[in-house]
């Protein structure tokens, strides 16, 4: 309890995945429960969804590899939808942000095939590993790679 001190309660935190995968739909009529499904299971912190700038398919961040197994098993089971994950080029994740929104337009323009978006619009830069972050970091000293995020409830 207080008495007039301001505090600010905090969201959960959510950390950059450390497997990522493409998710592969098996019959194409079933957009949209595969959607829901993300969109669902995404809020309830079993996976992170990334939807890239350029193409249409989703890319899902989790863990560990186990946590594939029961986001296709719970996407059978609860929304009678097959899904399978392919492989991506990239192996690392980072939310991106800068004080400068104009550098952060520019860097999002100049790399499209590795900022995708969040399931909060947020701009995530994908990479291949810790050498590459730490390279493109080096030679974008007004852009903010974060490998975690508040996550605020609504």
């Amino acid at each position: 309890m207080t008495q007039g001190e301001a505090f600010r309660f905090t969201g959960l935190p959510a950390f950059a995945p450390e497997v990522l995968r493409r998710v592969r739909l098996e019959d194409t009529s079933k957009v949209k429960q595969l959607r829901r499904a993300l969109e669902d299971l995404a809020e309830e912190g079993l996976v992170q969804v990334f939807r890239p700038m350029i193409g249409s398919s989703w890319i899902v961040g989790v863990v560990g590899p186990l946590q594939l197994d029961v986001l296709s098993s719970r996407i059978a089971a609860e929304y009678k939808t097959e899904v399978a994950f392919e492989p991506v080029p990239f192996g690392t994740a980072r939310w991106i942000r800068s004080e400068n929104d104009a550098k952060l337009q520019t860097f999002i323009r100049e790399n499209p095939m590795n900022v995708v978006r969040d399931r909060d619009e947020r701009p995530v830069y994908l990479c291949r590993d810790e050498w590459d972050l730490r390279y493109i970091m080096d030679r974008n000293k007004d852009i903010v790679f974060d490998g975690t995020r508040e996550i605020v409830g609504m």
